[in-house]
């Protein structure tokens, strides 16, 4: 049964659990609400503006830089602040959940910094937001272990991984947290909770706070990041630019603004990464109602396409020019036991992540321990004993608006196998989801919400402009659902395929998707246990 406490106008909706009175102390909720009374309504506005500006590009409004903030641009002086303990080498970094076993291993990895992920790699289950704070205030106080049910022993070793938290995005809520009878942002949550309980720590164990900022928009949202850093700092006594903050450019509106994200965030900023999937649903969310947008099988859609190429060799030139560390996409294969699929796999994490030194970036992301030798050894060829290459400003490279939007050379129907990889894909996911867990191995890759979203969208895009009929979509989910059903008994595949028809298929849906158009819908049957 749940319980309601009170303080200083925060409440907790949900049932005390195991250590978590170690989290939500009434000085820490007191912080979050702080943070909440000051920054929520900004929070709003800049939401509606989301909507409103989703509105204007539908209407036939272009993307291009910014005109008024030509100058920002023009202005060849201005520098980003220099790198902080623990971030001046970042050649390769692994991701994941927040979990006890994921902690451990992605800290002992030999990864440079472990992005302990609150946000698609995570089910937001309250007892997994509550359970990956805690785990990582052990792993600070080096008091963490797991052992399976196996037997097996997890501990920390000598030489970690710096941590990099990355809160959940501005679109999404805690709705067991309430502050004025209103759920508290999500960002604020996991940000709050882990600056109140770690920033301390971390800067007495010689490093600081680090985060990634996901799904950012524009310059404006990451104005309120940096005010809600100015005030966190000031609340706690933290000397003032001690925060570190890398933004993923994983939507397409931000990719016409880098250089005013790094500008807003410059005294706290860490650079800038390719946030590959995400910014691919951010297209397809965007300019899915325009055939010309319309993108073919995921597979295809490699990181060598021109319109891919454009953001990628901005995002080097946009950082380096400012001193700022430019970070590579994720690499999601997941090790088998193959061998021969293995070595196929580690090949394309190898030539991907030579594609990536090669053009200057400074590391990149793994989504599995096993991929970390190979994403270093990338690295350490290129990079050498130095920590990074931002004395490569690529000055070469010109970008136009046209070049981010090229999407049309490599425009294309989907085929039979795009068709039933993005429905397995969708269920599959939900179905990990509904059971808590945010981060699964699909058919070889590590998938997480990004990837679902994807899947989703453009099955949603292939049945907009009738390069697939719904009766195709139909014949391949009653067999993909008979597939889940025999694979995972557990699953709720009514339910699924509910959720699947409600977010992919149905005429009702309008023609823009939120990135979560299924999030409550799925928090709710999470907690529900299902």
């Amino acid at each position: 049964m749940s319980v309601t406490t009170v303080t200083h106008r925060v409440r907790v909706l949900a049932s005390p659990g195991h250590r978590h009175d170690e989290i939500l102390t009434p000085a820490a909720l007191d912080f979050v609400g702080r943070l909440t009374a000051a920054f929520a309504q900004r929070r709003q506005e800049l939401l509606k503006e989301r909507r409103r500006r989703t509105l204007r590009l539908a209407t036939g409004s272009q993307l291009d830089f910014p005109m008024v903030t030509a100058a920002v641009r023009a202005d060849l002086d201005w520098r980003v602040a220099p790198p902080a303990p623990g971030l001046g080498d970042r050649r390769v970094e692994i991701t994941g959940p927040p979990d006890r076993r994921m902690t451990i291993n992605a800290l002992n990895s030999g990864a440079k910094a472990w992005m302990a992920d609150f946000e698609d790699a995570t089910a937001p289950r309250w007892e997994n937001i509550i359970g990956g704070q805690l785990n990582l205030l052990d792993a600070i106080e080096r008091r963490i272990d797991f052992t399976t049910p196996e037997g097996r022993e997890y501990r920390l070793g000598d030489r970690l991984a710096t941590i990099m938290v990355r809160p959940r995005g501005w679109h999404l809520e805690e709705e067991h947290l309430e502050y004025d009878g209103q759920p508290v942002p999500a960002a604020l949550v996991d940000f709050g909770l882990y600056f109140f309980h770690c920033a301390q720590r971390q800067m007495d164990a010689g490093y600081g706070p680090y985060f990634y900022l996901p799904k950012l928009e524009n310059r404006y949202e990451a104005r309120l990041w940096n005010d809600i850093f100015l005030l966190a700092q000031e609340l706690l006594g933290i000397p003032r630019g001690t925060i570190r903050a890398t933004v993923l450019i994983e939507t397409i509106t931000a990719a016409f603004e880098m250089e005013e994200i790094l500008y807003e965030l410059r005294e706290h900023s860490a650079g800038l990464n390719a946030g590959r999937w995400d910014y691919l649903f951010s297209l397809i969310k965007t300019f899915g109602h325009r055939s010309d947008f319309l993108l073919p099988d995921r597979s295809r859609v490699t990181m060598t396409a021109p319109f891919m190429r454009a953001y990628t060799e901005l995002l080097v030139r946009t950082c380096h020019q400012r001193g700022a560390h430019a970070i590579g996409g994720m690499a999601a294969q997941v090790p088998g036991k193959d061998p021969a699929a293995n070595e196929a796999a580690m090949a394309k994490v190898r030539l991907d992540k030579e594609r990536e030194a090669e053009d200057g970036f400074d590391g990149s992301w793994v989504a599995h321990p096993a991929l970390v030798p190979v994403c270093r050894e990338v690295f350490d060829r290129v990079l050498g004993e130095r920590p990074h290459q931002l004395d490569r400003t690529r000055d070469d490279v010109e970008v136009t608006p046209a070049d981010l939007l090229s999407v049309r050379r490599i425009s294309g129907p989907p085929t039979a196998d795009g068709v039933r990889t993005n429905v397995r894909v969708a269920l599959r996911y939900f179905a990990a989801w509904l059971r808590g867990q945010g981060a699964v191995a699909i058919d070889g890759l590590m998938e997480d919400a990004a990837t679902a979203e994807i899947a989703r969208v453009q099955i949603w895009q292939w049945q907009r402009h009738q390069v697939i009929g719904r009766e195709t979509v139909d014949q391949v989910l009653d067999e993909e659902i008979d597939a889940l059903g025999a694979e995972y008994p557990w699953a709720p595949v009514t339910d699924i395929r509910a959720l699947f028809q409600r977010t992919a298929l149905t005429g009702e849906l309008p023609p823009f998707f939120t990135p979560d158009a299924y999030h409550r819908h799925l928090v709710r049957r999470t907690e529900a246990g299902a």
